[in-house]
């Protein structure tokens, strides 16, 4: 598999997260304030919850529903009631696309 175009960068807002899906793999890709872009698996693990429709606050991304927050970088959960870490997946950007391969998953410490 090959990396897939989900979006232009101009179309991502500082600070907010875009869900989309790449051969059935729903992600959500944020572009932080540091202006660097990340994409974790868009499904809480506390509950069936789009992340993307959560809160960004730095590198952190909050789902709305119980507060569950998942780092953006290692895609684990900082706080209950989730404790089980979401798929961080590498992003290329390539002039204005913004590109992810949901096979490669991103190599996490």
């Amino acid at each position: 598999m090959t990396a897939q175009r989900v979006c232009a960068l101009s179309e991502l807002e500082q600070d907010a997260a875009i869900r989309v899906e790449v051969d059935g793999v729903a992600m959500a890709v944020v572009l932080d304030s540091s202006g660097e872009v990340h994409a974790i698996g868009d499904v809480c693990t506390h509950g069936d919850i789009s992340l993307a429709e959560g809160f960004v606050d730095g590198d952190t991304l909050e789902c709305w529903a119980h507060g569950s927050a998942f780092s953006l970088i290692t895609g684990k959960p900082l706080n209950l009631p989730a404790y089980e870490p979401v798929p961080v997946f590498e992003v290329v950007i390539d002039g204005d696309d913004v590109l992810i391969d949901p096979a490669v998953k991103k190599a996490v410490a």
